[in-house]
């Protein structure tokens, strides 16, 4: 089974990405960098979690993508 990911977390990164789309890749490093700059988080855990995710849904919607090419 998968990782349990809280509201916070997926709205959060849900609304990054709809107000960013072109800012975030699927590299987690440079979405951790983003997230810090546009989001004022008390924890590190909490930035973590949500540049995680939004990677994971920049990598989903790019193997959807490429499918669709295919």
């Amino acid at each position: 089974m998968g990782k349990v990911r809280t509201t916070v977390v997926k709205r959060t990164a849900r609304k990054l990405l709809e107000k960013y789309p072109d800012l975030f890749t699927g590299d987690f490093e440079h979405n951790k960098k983003l997230v810090s700059l546009l989001v004022e988080l008390k924890s590190k855990k909490l930035r973590n979690q949500i540049a995680g995710y939004i990677t994971h849904l920049v990598n989903r919607r790019r193997k959807m993508e490429e499918r669709a090419a295919a």
